[in-house]
């Protein structure tokens, strides 16, 4: 099983883009550009729960299993 993080996702299902989720979180747009990418294999516990505050989601929503 492989590990997904959604936040392409999200982001196009919000008409949002990555410039946008990046200051609302105070993040680094090269952190956003990575993650929507899947080009990271490693992501802070912090960067996850501010991801998750700032798109007001759950953690399961953001991450997924895929076979």
């Amino acid at each position: 099983m492989k590990i997904k993080v959604r936040l392409q996702e999200i982001l196009d299902e919000r008409n949002m883009s990555q410039r946008q989720l990046s200051i609302k979180a105070n993040m680094r747009p090269a952190t956003i550009n990575a993650l929507c990418k899947g080009t990271t294999d490693r992501i802070y516990i912090s960067t996850l729960e501010e991801i998750c505050k700032a798109l007001n989601i759950h953690i399961h929503e953001l991450i997924v299993m895929e076979d």
